[in-house]
């Protein structure tokens, strides 16, 4: 993907995390304002083999929400992999920005306890 095109969906994403983030109740909107999101282009091989496949969308990594132990290894996170979620809209902005703001709904779901059922039970 060329620079430019990166920066155009990098700046969409970051723009849709944020108004997801405003649309949010009060009382979830501070531990979601709290947790990093990394944009990424695509998975690692690492991920994409733990997760069956390099087409993964987004991903929360880490304890849930008011589960925090010390000996876990990586800060809780969301990773949005662009590329992949460009590639699903194939390239239609309104798509790719309703995608991100999904897919972000979907993992910040996951920080907050609820497991894939529970997810997909909501829309996400």
């Amino acid at each position: 993907m060329n620079p430019k095109l990166w920066r155009r969906i990098e700046g969409l994403a970051r723009r849709e995390t944020a108004a997801v983030l405003k649309r949010l109740p009060g009382a979830l909107r501070g531990p979601a304002s709290a947790l990093p999101v990394s944009y990424e282009t695509y998975p690692s091989e690492e991920i994409a083999e733990e997760f069956d496949g390099d087409d993964l969308l987004g991903l929360f990594v880490g304890m849930p929400y008011g589960m925090s132990e010390v000996s876990d290894p990586l800060p809780a996170q969301i990773l949005l992999f662009l590329e992949n979620i460009w590639d699903y809209a194939d390239g239609d902005e309104s798509i790719y920005c309703e995608e991100v703001g999904l897919t972000f709904l979907h993992e910040l779901g996951h920080y907050l306890g609820l497991d894939e059922e529970d997810v997909e039970e909501r829309g996400l």
